[in-house]
């Protein structure tokens, strides 16, 4: 397993990690099987994955719940990150929430679904329009103070916010939409983005010591083989549909016959090129899948294929 080293982080993280939306139950994730989501968290350990990304929202608890059971025995060997901001009430329906009092809650509730006394990377899922960020930023940083988290990461979030958000907390990372067909992606599912990541956040961040964690860096599957979207979450991207689908089809037969490696080994390895970008959390449902990924790093993208995929990509 190789690793990269942040300024702003102790720990050396390894360049794949796994990602746990994957997790959040039948709902989202129709073929879902508790007992095949172990077994991937424990072949990532084994493999020197030392990342492991999960959050409340995948499966309201669900997807703490299996990671928590997971990592039993193991934990010391893994940087958990879960998030925080996205709450819901008895009858499921979900809300944005970064008030103070939400916060002190949302920690507890993660911890104990984890079953861990802290959390490595608590990050910021989305942003609450209607909540102060310093009111937000003062909370993480009483939480950070108490012990139960070591550094704060937000996701989605706009230049401007992160740096609203450094006056009062020390920030280490972003989470956002970043993979080799989408470059700087304006929405996701629908909901807009206030960045764009290769043409000025990668540089933002770089300039600033903290790292980018590309989130769908497999484009939920597209870019691991899957022709076919018909079925739970995914089903909702407006980039796995019609046109948009074929024409991003399309694109990653065209890099895949170019650089001739199978496309999953192509994505991961596009993004770990980057010098920015922190661990790539990819999901993966079955052992398989994983192994799949792992073969990534059984070599590395040099500058002449990253400029015949940009040739491609525009």
């Amino acid at each position: 397993m190789n690793y990269k080293k942040f300024n702003l982080v102790e720990d050396k993280l390894s360049v794949l990690g796994l990602g746990t939306w994957q997790f959040a139950g039948k709902g989202d994730w129709p073929n879902f099987i508790k007992n095949d989501a172990i077994k991937v968290i424990h072949q990532a350990i084994d493999a020197s994955i030392n990342f492991v990304d999960t959050a409340p929202i995948y499966g309201l608890g669900h997807s703490e719940t299996v990671v928590g059971e997971a990592l039993k025995g193991k934990r010391n060997k893994v940087f958990l990150a879960t998030k925080c901001g996205l709450v819901w009430d008895d009858s499921n329906n979900v809300t944005n929430n970064l008030t103070k009092e939400s916060l002190l809650k949302e920690i507890e509730d993660s911890l104990r679904r984890l079953q861990t006394d802290y959390v490595d990377l608590y990050q910021i899922h989305w942003p609450d329009p209607n909540t102060d960020i310093n009111e937000t930023f003062e909370a993480l940083a009483d939480i950070k103070k108490s012990g139960k988290i070591r550094y704060i990461g937000v996701s989605n979030y706009s230049q401007a916010m992160i740096k609203e958000g450094m006056k009062t907390a020390q920030v280490v990372s972003h989470q956002g939409l970043y993979n080799i067909l989408e470059h700087n992606p304006t929405s996701y599912h629908n909901i807009p983005l206030q960045y764009k990541v290769r043409e000025s956040l990668l540089g933002f961040l770089e300039s600033n010591g903290q790292f980018f964690l590309p989130y769908s860096p497999l484009m939920q599957g597209l870019l691991a083989g899957k022709t076919i979207f018909d079925k739970g979450a995914v089903s909702n991207n407006p980039e796995l549909q019609g046109e948009r689908l074929s024409q991003h089809l399309k694109q990653a037969r065209e890099v895949e016959e170019t650089i001739g490696k199978p496309i999953n080994e192509i994505a991961l390895n596009w993004l770990i090129a980057q010098k920015t970008v922190g661990p790539v959390i990819a999901g993966a449902t079955k052992q398989l899948h994983l192994s799949s990924n792992l073969k990534a790093l059984e070599w590395k993208m040099n500058n002449d294929m990253i400029a015949k995929i940009d040739s491609i990509i525009k």
